[in-house]
């Protein structure tokens, strides 16, 4: 399963990645545009969830668009979640240590080519396919 080391390696060896803080914590950014991010529940989000929220690492990860993370939610919900906090937002929330590796390594780069520039995402998708 997945770790922050992963996370990290997983990010910063995607083109013109950088690594900083949101709130503290983590976060991953293609040209200022953050795609994933150590995102701890909240007393809110704990309160929402009950007995379903995670005591593990969270990781918060753009994705398209709500299809995919009403998806990813109702395909894997033992990996996969969301907090109200996040309703109407194209977010989804992955407990880091029950995500595999290479599972972990596709979303973030759906989430990196969500975030990136037209050209810089057209070259990757070039340079990899």
């Amino acid at each position: 399963m997945a770790t922050w080391e992963d996370v990290a390696r997983i990010a910063l060896g995607l083109p013109e990645t950088t690594e900083g803080t949101s709130y503290g914590s983590p976060a991953w950014t293609v040209k200022g545009k953050k795609f994933t991010w150590e995102r701890p529940l909240r007393k809110a989000d704990i309160a929402a969830l009950g007995d379903a929220a995670p005591e593990g690492a969270v990781l918060a990860v753009r994705v398209p668009d709500a299809g995919v993370k009403e998806s990813l939610v109702a395909t894997d919900p033992d990996v996969y979640f969301t907090t109200p906090h996040f309703d109407g937002y194209p977010i989804i929330l992955v407990q880091l240590d029950r995500i595999p590796v290479p599972e972990l390594e596709e979303l973030l780069v759906e989430a990196w080519l969500d975030q990136a520039p037209k050209r810089l995402a057209e070259e990757y998708l070039g340079e990899t396919h």
